[in-house]
């Protein structure tokens, strides 16, 4: 991973070396001490904030179109630092070469360019006669400055989900991501910087969360706060904002539900459901996690997933052939497999995986179990690790409800070839995305947000827009009569 030589805050279209303390930061899939990380102290943060507030005035009131030819500049930009970009995110979370630059970089890409276009759509109601005698409109106005903290599992794809729906309407930004996965998120701004967009509009601080991300979100200058990560710090984001009466945007845990019908293509069900529940080493808030087999399909199901994933390839993340990486740390493998290792000494059963290959990172297996009850920890909270946990059922009523029976509600699927039920799946489980016959692809041009437990709001999409910005009425009276008639209920005309 490239050195950050002149530190690791990136505020005001320059890099800063922060000055609250460092943090060694190890690569996943070797154990070994990668670089020192700085840590930016509250008077770094400010200075950031206080860049954003600064750059807001005259970013806010360029012109959609002129916004616009920023983030293509940009867009291009990234996509000639796309292998540099692809590199320095699999150094610093031991994801695949191959996921980093097959899905990652190219889909950030394909964020900046789409809301490139999409800054050039914010749109209100077209003007009418609402209230007699005059003529009403909406504007949609940018917020001002946001404070965004982002998590470690996809470091750029979800900096850029923060990033550009908020500059796109004209906001200012001050990022924090992960201290464990800092690297792309910097780049990404030094990049934008480069490509010409005014400093100060994005800034990048990395710190603790407990220091630096909670003063972000009470800093009396930031308008709105979005957070990516766990349900228990979401909440406390939440808490905080309230204090001022602060906007929030949260997209939390998940706990996805597969749910294979009886009618189900079952070889495709379970290709689905090994890359669903694999995909960045199951450290994937939309993972597949809970499956939700008919009982007639139950025994192929789970030895079709069981072979497959016994023929995955973990290790070395740069090869080629290497299926899964590994995951983020050492200690969060431990909490991985201590909810397997539970999991089992509650009656459920391994029937592949279940342990750590001899590889010196964290790495775990692809694991499946069955014989789990569902009001279990391992079918009920996030594992966020390769674990799918597959249980039977034998109506659709029943498949539908057990889905339902989470506290989250970010992701789920559906596998079957009779389009009634598909439509039916589609309406009645309580998830954000509903996926028919598939598990895991995202589109910039779709909304990507949960429900319950999983939070609310949406990245991506022209529906993000309904975050960061302002609706605003503005009314004109094109009456000549000075003598309102609806003033009569106030004064008496005279």
């Amino acid at each position: 991973m490239t050195a950050f030589s002149h530190g690791h805050q990136f505020i005001n279209g320059s890099y800063r070396t922060g000055t609250g303390g460092s943090f060694p930061r190890v690569n996943p899939a070797t154990g070994a001490i990668a670089e020192e990380v700085d840590y930016a102290s509250i008077r770094d943060l400010n200075d950031a904030v206080q860049a954003a507030a600064s750059a807001f005035p005259a970013w806010s009131s360029l012109t959609p179109g002129e916004r616009s030819e920023h983030l293509l500049n940009f867009a291009v930009a990234l996509t000639a630092r796309a292998d540099e970009l692809a590199a320095m995110e699999t150094a610093q979370t031991g994801k695949t070469a191959r996921l980093s630059s097959g899905f990652d970089i190219p889909g950030t890409i394909d964020n900046v360019n789409f809301f490139a276009g999409a800054a050039r759509h914010l749109q209100g109601l077209a003007a009418g006669d609402y209230a007699g005698k005059s003529t009403s409109m909406v504007r949609r106005e940018a917020i001002g400055v946001i404070g965004s903290i982002a998590p470690w599992n996809y470091p750029l794809q979800m900096a850029a989900w923060k990033v550009l729906p908020a500059i796109a309407a004209g906001n200012t930004i001050v990022l924090k991501p992960s201290e464990l996965t800092p690297g792309t998120s910097l780049l990404f701004a030094q990049i934008a910087s480069e490509a010409g967009l005014p400093d100060g509009v994005i800034n990048v601080v990395v710190g603790s969360g407990q220091e630096v991300g909670e003063a972000l979100v009470r800093h009396p200058l930031v308008k709105m706060s979005s957070f990516t990560g766990s349900t228990a710090v979401g909440r406390r984001v939440m808490a905080m904002a309230a204090e001022s009466g602060k906007r929030v945007h949260l997209e939390l845990g998940g706990k996805a539900p597969l749910i294979v019908f009886q009618d189900a293509d079952v070889e495709a069900a379970a290709h689905g459901a090994v890359a669903g529940s694999t995909i960045n080493a199951g450290q994937d808030c939309t993972a597949a996690t809970r499956a939700y087999v008919h009982s007639s399909l139950f025994g192929a199901f789970t030895a079709r997933v069981a072979a497959l994933m016994e023929t995955m390839v973990v290790g070395d993340p740069l090869l080629e052939d290497t299926d899964m990486g590994s995951l983020i740390s050492q200690a969060h493998r431990t909490k991985v497999a201590s909810m397997v290792d539970r999991a089992v000494a509650a009656g459920a059963t391994v029937l592949t995986g279940g342990g750590a290959p001899d590889l010196a990172g964290a790495f775990y297996r692809p694991t499946l179990i069955v014989g789990a009850a569902q009001d279990s920890e391992i079918v009920q909270d996030e594992i966020f690790g390769p674990v799918l946990v597959v249980l039977p059922f034998e109506t659709e009523d029943q498949a539908i409800a057990l889905a339902n029976d989470s506290a989250f509600g970010l992701a789920a699927s559906a596998w079957t070839s009779n389009v009634h039920l598909a439509m039916r799946a589609g309406a009645e489980i309580e998830a954000g995305c509903v996926w028919i016959n598939e598990h895991i692809p995202i589109v910039s041009e779709m909304p990507h947000g949960g429900f319950k437990s999983s939070g609310f709001g949406k990245d991506m999409s022209s529906y993000s827009f309904e975050e960061y910005t302002n609706v605003k009425h503005v009314l004109i009276s094109h009456d000549t009569d000075i003598h309102k008639e609806w003033q009569n209920t106030v004064f008496k005309q005279r």
